[in-house]
């Protein structure tokens, strides 16, 4: 096994995971099998438990991990579907170690960070980067493992040390570091500086792992000086010292790696060079020229109870520009704090009740994606209130699906207080409950969690349509309420029609409002980082039923158009992207649901 480490060093927040992700796209295009490991240097068991404000959003996994949204790059980026032991923790790590004491493993041996930590460390990457991530057979050819942090924390201490064992028991020729650092230009001098970087790079060598590549991350390429610096000071040949400043989106970096031939020195240092081919990246050229020149636009009103990081809803904002890619459209996303559309923040913020009214009532649709507590909740009931009173095209994700609920029971039935047991543990007409088999005593990995089948109730409904109609498609799922079984019957009597259901038919995942043609999806679906297909369910623009189709291009001799399958799309939309891909007729298996 070939190992590419990645580290970074100066601040946290350089854009690792996009440089892992993308360094692994371009050893794809060499022809190399790929997969990935992310080191998070927390305590934390896994990420289920933290606040989207702490680390953006939680990643789920196929197998019901909980991980880091980089996961979700790696996904994106590289077509895989990866378990959740390719994230480590230190609370992971410690747990199989204290787990082990406590059998006897040790044999009566002083537990100690080294090496029992350190050899649990290096254990867990050799093995999980044995396991297939890919759907074929046999281990990968390289692993790219991104160091979380920079070089100097306490907790990655550790890690360090592991890796560094790492790379002399597996040998120069199998281990490649690239250490990714910031280049800052201070406003009144204008200069491009090389210090930090030195003095991380002068850390990372005093820990006993040398670079073999520096990825430099600027606003401006660097200058030629600035490189000859760079590789005198910090002994990186200059070949070897890669720029990947500020570009318009992600899809070049990966094409910035492959023009200063990233590849070339990888391969080298990991004596590939004669079994790799030259990168053929022309899908992702295509894609980022695509994007580059789009004109047009689509508003789309994000209501949710995160939107001060908008990192909480990564992978809902990545299926929103897939699909408006997919229209020759840019989105235009209006962030909306569910709370300021409440009456109470009429009294006490008005400016902002009515700035959210207004970006409200200029969008051309709406999204309210999955969330926890009872903050902002009034906020998105009147957001979805306002949708379908006002025909606005709405995606509701998760919460998002239970607060359609939530409002359709107050305005149509007239149940004035139907709430959620999440909100009222008292409400007199609960038509969400908290699902039977959840724990309500412990939070972590205790959620309906993982891939899940969803079976449509009938092939004539719009998200049956939207996948080619197979008979079932599987997603990722994270949460702890549903839809009250007991209310199912009424619902739907008044027309609030449950087109998708789990395998006992009792649990509601999809529904459609059929007479305004909107969609409410329990859980999102997007995994892939290029190509995906939306649809323009009403006269004015796009509701986004985010369907992910194959990860980097479209198969010209694949396309099925659409109206074979029933779909009633205005004829702009159809010549705009009116097609399915053959070879993905059931919904891929990694989808990213956010809660």
């Amino acid at each position: 096994m070939k190992y590419v480490l990645i580290t970074g060093g100066v601040v946290s927040g350089l854009g690792k995971g996009v440089t892992a992700s993308s360094i692994g796209v371009v050893l794809q295009a060499c022809g190399l099998r790929v997969t990935s490991i992310k080191i998070d240097p927390y305590l934390n068991t896994d990420a289920g438990t933290m606040s989207p404000f702490e680390h953006g959003e939680v990643f789920v996994l196929d197998d019901g991990g909980e991980v880091d949204l980089d996961l979700g790059n790696y996904e994106r980026f590289l077509d895989v579907t990866l378990t959740k032991d390719n994230n480590i923790t230190t609370g992971k790590i410690y747990q199989s170690v204290l787990d082990k004491e406590r059998k006897g493993d040790y044999l009566g041996k002083t537990v100690q960070v080294v090496p029992h930590i350190t050899d649990a460390i290096k254990d867990w990457i050799e093995s999980v980067a044995l396991i297939p991530v890919d759907g074929k057979e046999g281990p990968a050819d390289v692993c790219v493992i991104e160091l979380g942090g920079t070089v100097g924390d306490i907790e990655s201490m550790p890690f360090i040390e592991a890796l560094r064992q790492l790379s002399f028991s597996v040998g120069k020729d199998n281990f490649c570091l690239i250490h990714v650092s910031l280049i800052p230009v201070l406003g009144v001098v204008g200069e491009q500086k090389t210090k930090p970087t030195q003095h991380s790079v002068r850390e990372l060598r005093a820990l006993g792992l040398t670079p073999h590549l520096l990825a430099c991350r600027s606003a401006q390429p660097l200058l030629d000086n600035t490189k000859a610096k760079l590789s005198q000071f910090c002994h990186v040949e200059a070949a070897n010292i890669l720029n990947i400043h500020d570009v318009p989106n992600i899809w070049h970096v990966p094409l910035l790696l492959r023009n200063q031939n990233a590849h070339h020195s990888i391969l080298k240092q990991l004596n590939l060079l004669s079994i790799a081919a030259p990168p053929d990246l022309e899908a992702w050229t295509r894609r980022a020229e695509t994007f580059d020149n789009l004109t047009d636009s689509v508003r789309i009103a994000m209501v949710g109870k995160y939107v001060g990081l908008t990192d909480s809803y990564l992978s809902v904002v990545k299926a929103l520009l897939h699909a408006c890619i997919a229209f020759s459209l840019k989105p235009s996303i209006d962030w909306i704090a569910a709370s300021d559309l409440e009456d109470d923040t009429a009294q006490s913020a008005p400016e902002a009740h009515a700035a959210a009214w207004k970006s409200l009532r200029n969008a051309e649709c709406v999204l309210v994606p999955g969330g926890f507590g009872d903050r902002g909740v009034c906020g998105m009931i009147l957001a979805a209130k306002y949708a379908r009173e006002n025909n606005v095209p709405y995606l509701g994700i998760c919460l998002g699906m239970q607060i359609s609920v939530i409002e359709y029971a107050r305005s149509v039935l007239g149940l004035e207080k139907a709430n959620s047991h999440e909100f009222d543990e008292d409400t007199p007409n609960p038509v969400v409950i908290f699902m039977p088999e959840g724990s309500r005593t412990h939070m972590g990995s205790t959620m309906r969690l993982g891939s899940r089948r969803t079976l449509f109730q009938t092939p004539d409904c719009v998200t049956s349509k939207l996948y080619c109609n197979p008979h079932y498609v599987d997603e990722r799922h994270r949460h702890r309420y549903e839809v009250n079984p007991d209310v199912i019957g009424v619902l739907e009597e008044a027309e609030l029609k449950f087109v998708g259901k789990d395998e006992t038919g009792k649990r509601m995942e999809v529904l459609e409002l059929p007479a305004l043609g909107f969609i409410f999806r329990s859980y999102i679906i997007c995994k892939r980082e290029t190509g995906s297909i939306s649809y323009k369910a009403s006269k004015w623009k796009l509701i986004y039923n985010l369907i992910s189709i194959h990860p980097h291009q479209f198969y010209e001799e694949e396309k099925i158009d659409l109206r074979s399958y029933g779909i009633d799309i205005r004829k702009e939309v159809l010549q705009a992207s009116p097609y399915c891909n053959r070879t993905k007729v059931r919904a891929p298996s990694s989808f990213m649901p956010i809660m």
